[in-house]
C-alpha cells in the first residue's frame, strides 16, 4: 500500500469526525470505527475500543452509555454527510444526465475517501437498537428518494429508458456503496477515477440519451 495515500486517507477519515465534541469523544469515535470496520460490531468490546483511544474502559461511559450508542453516533453522522452529497447533486442544475452523473461520482468518491467508516454505516447497520434503526433507516430511504426523483425526472424527459425506477434506484446505491467494502488507497485507481467511471456506468444502465 502506497504510504502517502494511506495516510492521506487517514487524515480524511478523520476530518468525517470534527463536529463532535470534546476531543476524548471525538477519539472514541474514531477508535470505534476501526474497530468496527476491522474486527465488526459484534467481535469488538468497548475495551478494545477505549485501548484505540487511548482511555481507561470506564472513561468510555463519560461519553457513551453503551457500544451501541457509539455505533448510533458514526451510523447518523456518516448517513447524513452522505445523504447531504446525494441532495446537493440531485437537486442541482442541468439535465437529468448531469444530475445523476453528479450524485453518484459525490456518492461513490465519499464512500471511497470514507471508506473505513462506509463499512461501518453501511453494513453494521443491524446492530443498531430498534429505535436508532429505524430512525438511520428514515435517512436511507431519503438517499434513495433523492436518486429516483433523478431517475424519475429523466424518465419523464425522455432521457433514460428505465422500465423499474425503484429496482433500478435500489441498483444504482448498491453499486456506489459497495465501494467501501473493496476500496483500497493504495490501488490503481483514485477516488475521483472511480467516481468517473461509475457515473459513466450508471449513466449507461439507465440507457440515457
Amino acid at each position: 500500500m502506497n504510504a502517502d495515500a494511506e495516510q492521506a486517507g487517514t487524515e480524511t477519515e478523520a476530518g468525517t469526525w470534527t463536529g463532535i465534541t470534546p476531543d476524548a469523544a471525538r477519539r472514541l469515535v474514531m477508535a470505534a470505527v476501526e474497530a468496527f470496520a476491522e474486527r465488526g460490531y459484534h467481535a469488538t468490546t468497548t475495551r478494545d475500543i477505549a485501548g484505540r483511544a487511548g482511555m481507561s474502559p470506564a472513561a468510555l461511559y463519560i461519553h457513551y452509555k453503551t457500544k451501541e450508542e457509539l455505533l448510533y453516533q458514526i451510523s447518523g453522522v456518516g448517513h447524513r454527510l452522505s445523504l447531504g452529497l446525494l441532495q446537493d447533486a440531485a437537486n442541482g442544475g442541468g439535465s437529468p444526465a448531469e444530475r445523476l452523473a453528479g450524485a453518484v461520482r459525490a456518492f461513490v468518491i465519499w464512500h471511497a475517501e470514507h471508506h473505513t467508516t462506509g463499512r461501518v454505516v453501511q453494513y453494521e447497520l443491524g446492530a443498531l437498537s430498534a429505535e436508532h434503526y429505524t430512525e438511520i433507516v428514515g435517512l436511507r430511504r431519503r438517499s434513495e428518494a433523492a436518486i429516483r426523483s433523478v431517475i424519475q425526472d429523466g424518465v419523464k424527459a425522455g432521457d433514460f429508458d428505465v422500465p423499474d425506477v425503484s429496482g433500478t434506484t435500489l441498483a444504482v446505491l448498491s453499486l456506489c456503496i459497495d465501494v467501501a467494502r473493496w476500496f483500497n488507497p493504495g490501488g490503481r485507481r483514485t477516488p475521483d477515477e472511480i467516481g468517473a467511471l461509475y457515473a459513466d456506468l450508471v449513466l449507461r444502465m439507465v440507457g440515457s440519451r
